[in-house]
């Protein structure tokens, strides 16, 4: 194995294998004295400053290039994120309010109609009721806002919820006759009550005879009967009955 002039051995025999000077063959000795070649001079990495013998050919400490090749790029560090605060979202703009739109409030219809309804002793003595008759006292007002009511008595079973309300008359059916009406006039339609429905005027005798099958119109100051003690009257609402329902 050779030994390179720094020290250094080697495997091979041109170049030293471990900081590249040349191996120069050995000159056989004669029995004359032998100069000393100088010591070859240290040169100083000019890259990171360490020390290296003459004549290499690379640094030892940090492999700069001393045969004039430029100096390795020294390696780019990794950008990591920075650690402070995080990046401002991008600036959107404000989205304006928009003020809520006022819903108009509900309004009721207005009541042009009614139906009066009456507890009516003489009606109550013709039919010969074996019921008790309540007292006779002021009408019960009901509104008519629909084009067709129902005359009749309550039925939550049934699912039977009659506009005009006989509720205490027994004598009256469910569903005992329709009331409809096209702005001006009204009719009444019997629909197969037990005990019919009759027509009379406001004055004079009570009605005989219950009405025929089918539509009736009604005629101004007519009075409607049914069950046992029942007289409805349709008329025009008063201003104050109409402010009264309109706030209800």
């Amino acid at each position: 194995m050779a030994t390179c002039p720094a020290g250094h051995s080697s495997d091979q025999d041109d170049f030293c294998a471990v900081c590249g000077l040349p191996i120069e063959a050995p000159q056989q000795s004669s029995p004359e004295a032998v100069e000393e070649s100088p010591s070859p001079t240290a040169v100083t990495c000019p890259s990171c400053g360490a020390s290296n013998v003459a004549e290499a050919l690379f640094c030892e400490a940090c492999g700069f290039d001393f045969t004039g090749t430029a100096t390795p790029a020294e390696p780019a560090r990794p950008q990591w994120p920075s650690l402070g605060e995080p990046a401002a979202a991008p600036e959107t703009a404000a989205a304006i309010p928009t003020p809520p739109t006022e819903q108009p409030a509900a309004t009721k219809p207005t009541v042009e109609w009614i139906a009066e309804l009456w507890i009516d002793p003489d009606w109550y003595t013709a039919q010969g009721s074996t019921d008790p008759m309540p007292s006779v006292g002021l009408p019960d007002i009901v509104p008519l806002v629909k084009e067709s009511n129902l005359i009749g008595r309550l039925s939550h079973s049934r699912g039977i919820f009659p506009d005009v309300e006989c509720e205490l008359d027994s004598g009256c059916s469910r569903r005992h006759a329709m009331l409809t009406h096209d702005g001006s006039r009204w009719w009444i339609e019997d629909l197969g009550s037990a005990n019919g429905t009759f027509v009379g005027p406001a004055a004079g005798p009570l009605p005989a005879m219950p009405i025929p099958q089918g539509r009736v119109e009604l005629t101004a100051g007519q009075r409607i009967y049914v069950g046992a003690w029942t007289r409805i009257v349709i008329r025009k609402a008063t201003r104050e009955e109409q402010d009264a329902f309109a706030v209800e």
